[in-house]
């Protein structure tokens, strides 16, 4: 990745929180019919528990998906404050956007052909893949197969969970928590050894623990391309991937992935990123 200054990440960082602040009372409210559409707003669906990627702090919203969507809607000629954020839970994306009620997800959103059989996508705009987070001076974990008899958390009923258990280490010993942050919290106290998710999902919950005293392993073992969600049959997917193809080009992609990850020992794959946008079906 190109290197930029801090003053730069500084200042980048500065704009999106005065953004935000621009943006009243309207930007992260409730619509109160569907998704707004034409030239009057915007209706994006994020996630508001992710720290890094799609986090919700009073009136503010934050992370790298955010950020990203406030690009990408800027360029498609929407103003801050015509952005309304809404709260797009995982089990609800496809039903959000067949009912109207978003006009388009950016929330940790994987592309899968299953997914594509009732809506469409833009992008990908990142290439994540599990990972796993340990403690900052753990040598012995270096992927999936040291967790042979290790104790390992994730979410309660993760799918991350039972990729290890089935495919790499039998033997783990699994603790569930209703969220990652809980997790965390664990990992921190030595209650387990290492905690898993997408790499870059892991690399904001590091640097929302502030101390630096947790890592990502940084040896991904599945490949998870975050897309746009977008209604069945939508007429943005160009435009949208456009604006991702711009965002990538004159820097803007890396600055964000690295203010929002700050303070966490995390660089994303180079091997797949930054990714080049599919083309529109």
């Amino acid at each position: 990745m190109r290197k930029h200054t801090m003053g730069l990440l500084a200042m980048a960082a500065a704009s999106t929180l005065a953004l935000s602040a621009c943006g009243g009372a309207e930007v992260g409210g409730e619509p109160e019919g569907g998704a707004s559409e034409g030239g009057d707003g915007i209706t994006i669906g994020i996630k508001y528990d992710q720290p890094g990627l799609g986090l919700q702090d009073g009136a503010e919203y934050t992370g790298f998906d955010v950020d990203v969507a406030r690009y990408v809607a800027n360029e498609l000629g929407y103003s801050e404050d015509q952005i309304t954020f809404k709260e797009t839970p995982s089990a609800n994306r496809e039903s959000m956007l067949q009912n109207g009620d978003v006009d388009m997800i950016f929330a940790t959103y994987s592309i899968t052909d299953e997914r594509k059989e009732v809506i469409d996508f833009a992008g990908p705009y990142f290439v994540a893949g599990q990972d796993l987070l340990v403690a900052a001076d753990n040598t012995d974990i270096t992927g999936p197969e040291d967790l042979e008899g290790k104790n390992l958390c994730s979410v309660t009923g993760s799918t991350s969970a039972e990729k290890i258990k089935t495919d790499y280490a039998e033997g783990v010993q699994l603790l569930e928590r209703p969220g990652y942050a809980e997790c965390v919290t664990a990992l921190a106290a030595g209650q387990v050894d290492a905690v898993t998710t997408d790499d870059i999902i892991l690399a904001g919950l590091s640097a929302a623990n502030g101390d630096g005293n947790l890592k990502v392993v940084g040896a991904p073992f599945s490949e998870e391309r975050y897309g746009v969600g977008l209604p069945k049959g939508s007429d943005r997917c160009e435009d949208i991937n456009a604006a991702i193809t711009k965002m990538i080009d004159d820097g803007t992609w890396e600055e964000l992935v690295a203010a929002n990850t700050e303070g966490a020992d995390y660089t994303p794959n180079a091997d797949l990123n930054p990714p080049t946008p599919d083309a529109c079906a």
